[in-house]
């Protein structure tokens, strides 16, 4: 997004509402940019904050997120370095918090919103996720195979994995979770002998990394949203 913008597009692009809504809602003084009722045409900045009120769920905002490593999804201690502290230093991105966990030593999407449904509604369906895994030894088809057929970890049989290899890396694959949580990419590897040098969250459900590079974000769009809140059953 390219600053200054024209406030209605500003909300259109960042998945508030349409242009044309956007209009109304300014209209009806719904809109306020750094406390102050919006006004038609008012040309917004980057540092600009910019909220709706009383304006059902179309304040709700939704970003996907490249944490990098050595940054925790939920910091433990104030002196922790995490998801929302990152993006409020970087961006000046407050309010949102993240979706899922991913470990410290885990880069990849992570989810970010202000939309408190989603959690529960995502724990609530198959979350699909996918992921990018280097690890210490080559990867054989027999590998991906006893993946694919299901890992026993203790007494649980993890059924719901799907692998494969990528590129011509011999020790990297792919590899696709579904609902069942209590097993994840680490313990599957560790099930069958192999070590994670690296792993690479690339894909929740229909949302993929895609050009974004570690640190970046890319905030959903208005169809994008309403995808969203139909894969979820939101309205």
């Amino acid at each position: 997004m390219e600053f200054p913008i024209r406030i209605n597009k500003y909300l259109a692009k960042s998945g508030y509402s349409t242009r044309r809504s956007a209009d109304k809602l300014i209209e009806n003084g719904k809109v306020f940019v750094n406390g102050e009722i919006a006004v038609l045409g008012q040309k917004i900045e980057q540092n600009d904050v910019v909220e709706l009120k009383d304006h059902d769920t179309t304040h709700f905002r939704y970003i996907l997120y490249y944490k990098p490593t050595n940054i925790m999804t939920l910091a433990s201690s104030p002196d922790d370095i995490d998801i929302a502290k990152k993006i409020k230093e970087d961006y000046g991105i407050d309010g949102l918090f993240p979706i899922g966990r991913l470990d410290r030593d885990t880069e990849g999407l992570v989810v970010l919103t202000n939309d408190g449904r989603l959690t529960q509604r995502l724990q609530e369906i198959s979350a699909d996720q996918e992921y990018e895994v280097i690890v210490d030894k080559k990867i054989t088809p027999s590998i991906i195979n006893h993946i694919n057929r299901g890992v026993k970890i203790e007494s649980h049989i993890a059924r719901s994995a799907t692998a494969k290899q990528i590129n011509d890396n011999e020790y990297a694959f792919s590899i696709s979770l579904g609902e069942d949580k209590k097993y994840n990419v680490r313990s599957i590897c560790a099930a069958l002998g192999v070590r994670v040098i690296s792993l690479k969250r690339t894909k929740i459900l229909d949302f993929e990394l895609k050009r974004l590079k570690s640190g970046e974000f890319y905030q959903l769009k208005y169809k994008e949203i309403k995808a969203l809140h139909k894969a979820l059953g939101l309205r």
